[in-house]
């Protein structure tokens, strides 16, 4: 067994932990620092190996901390550089590793780098980002979208060109093809190992480097496209060869500081992309991309992707979420579209996430299995909700605060508001009320976690589907003389699955083995240990 394949990450599952959103202790309104160390308790309890914090870096919070304005700074509204010391070492004392996000791709538009380099054309930070002249007529100098709406260029005065943003304008793509910029984002990461992380989540990390010649586009041929973006292949403002040489420096480093990882966020991404990033030792470590961020992909997709990866030495290793702080919640999001309200999916789905062959991101509220929360317009805080409304909702309806008690402000804080609104229906399956159940999600989630760890099969084995078909799916999780067979029935429908041998249950959700079948109502699980 090759140095790899025993590495921490591989088959792990990591906390992901939004600190806005999480606890609240000076009564702002917005969860910090120390609101995440005061809950790791509660994180270690879960069995998880680590956790994932969102953006906690200075940040004019225009996109909510994904504009970094500082990369070596916390953001006052979260702490500071002692708390967020205190908070890894809170995390170490516990076994619990530490994952930052970093945003490489773009800074905020208030970052001195940025306020330097759009005075002129001929100062220090010139091209440290990518400009461009307009065409003859005034346009833009190529057809990028930017994914929040609109063309991916902004005009600027003072230089009498024009600045990428593959985002928000005020989110200034850097310039990778300008050998200063990946030394001093290298810089970066050398900055947050020393202070004792254990690797990086890393933000829409195919988006580096661009196309140095600006070609165009070409379309997507989507024949109902919900944004600009979606009506074009982002063949040459993303994916760029240049970008796995970068990564390659970064994975030097980030090996260089022990045993640590690297987790890229590959967007939109799919199963093909995420092998590409994460082959042989020179990439990333791991990495996820949106196959199961987006609407319901059905059995058949679902196990043609995850069939995908070879398990070859040099073969790549994925990652995967249901849910994050960019997407509707998983029990809404999907349940939804299978016909069955939250919270019954919730541990539905989550027993599928848990059996995947990959390393797992689990996202806060998730072990609650808390419904997608109902925002109102008039409380929206994400831009893209707000300039998207009533077409999309925006991402705020995954981000209101962690219910930890079933209050007014749900024990996240002493404000008389918080800076998203308390959903009701998430009061109702706070952590306190759950913990007090004989059965609950939490219990649940425990009880998954713990069967994945302890497990060989489920936390590294090979994976081999069995059937996709008729809204169930089979596969099998194989390490050595170990079989679990994880059997999912998604239909509004009963099942019978044929059981090999004796099986034991190792765990079952309105399923039961009756003989020699499997009998399952709908939507129902089975792990089972094939004798």
């Amino acid at each position: 067994m090759g140095r790899e394949s025993t590495r921490w990450w591989r088959g792990a599952v990591i906390y992901q932990i939004y600190p806005r959103s999480f606890m609240d202790t000076n009564g702002d309104g917005v969860g910090d620092l120390k609101g995440v160390a005061a809950k790791l308790d509660h994180v270690k309890s879960l069995g998880v190996d680590g956790v994932w914090l969102s953006p906690f870096f200075k940040s004019p919070m225009r996109d909510f901390g994904y504009d970094v304005s500082d990369y070596r700074e916390v953001d006052p509204l979260f702490g500071t550089l002692e708390d967020f010391k205190a908070l890894v070492k809170a995390a170490h004392d516990r076994d619990l590793k530490v994952i930052i996000d970093q945003v490489w791709s773009h800074t905020a538009s208030d970052h001195d780098w940025f306020r330097e380099s759009r005075q002129d054309r001929t100062n220090p930070k010139a091209s440290w980002y990518v400009w461009a002249d307009a065409k003859p007529d005034g346009s833009p100098p190529n057809n990028w979208q930017a994914w929040f709406g609109g063309a991916a260029w902004t005009w600027e005065p003072r230089r009498r060109q024009y600045y990428l943003h593959n985002f928000l304008p005020t989110q200034p793509q850097l310039n990778y093809h300008n050998p200063d910029v990946p030394g001093a984002i290298t810089d970066v990461a050398r900055f947050w190992l020393r202070l004792g992380v254990d690797g990086f989540r890393l933000d829409v990390a195919n988006y580096y480097v661009h196309d140095a010649q600006l070609r165009d586009n070409p379309p997507s041929g989507d024949p109902a496209p919900a944004l600009p973006r979606n009506m074009q292949l982002h063949q040459f403002n993303s994916n760029q060869p240049e970008t796995l040489a970068f990564l390659a420096k970064i994975r030097e480093v980030v090996d260089g500081h022990g045993d640590n990882m690297t987790v890229g966020e590959l967007a939109p991404g799919s199963h093909a992309l995420m092998a590409d990033y994460t082959r042989g030792h020179k990439r990333l470590h791991t990495a996820y991309a949106f196959d199961f961020l987006g609407a319901w992909p059905g059995v058949e997709k679902m196990a043609d992707i995850l069939s995908q990866w070879g398990e070859g030495a040099e073969e790549g290793w994925p990652s995967w979420a249901f849910s994050n702080h960019d997407v509707a919640r998983v029990a809404s999001r999907w349940g939804e579209a299978i016909g069955l309200a939250s919270p019954r999916s919730a541990p539905l789905f989550l027993a599928l996430l848990l059996s995947l062959r990959g390393t797992i991101f689990l996202y806060q509220g998730e072990e609650l299995g808390l419904p997608e929360a109902d925002v109102p317009f008039e409380k929206l805080q994400d831009p893209w909700g707000i300039a998207g409304w009533p077409a999309t909702k925006g991402r705020d309806g995954c981000r209101t605060p962690m219910p930890w008690k079933d209050e007014v402000m749900a024990g996240f804080t002493k404000a008389k508001e918080a800076w998203l609104p308390v959903d009701a229906r998430q009061r109702l399956l706070a952590v306190e009320k759950q913990e007090k159940l004989a059965e609950s999600m939490l219990h649940t989630t425990r009880k998954l976690i713990a069967l994945r760890t302890t497990s060989a099969a489920l936390s590294g084995g090979a994976f081999k589907a069995v059937r996709a078909s008729d809204g169930v799916l089979v596969f099998d999780r194989v390490a050595e003389d170990q079989t679990v067979r994880c059997v999912f029935n998604f239909a509004g429908e009963g099942a019978q699955v044929a059981a090999e041998g004796k099986p034991d249950v190792l765990w079952a959700v309105d399923a039961v083995l009756v003989g020699g079948k499997l009998v399952m109502e709908p939507y129902s699980a089975a792990l089972l240990r094939l004798v």
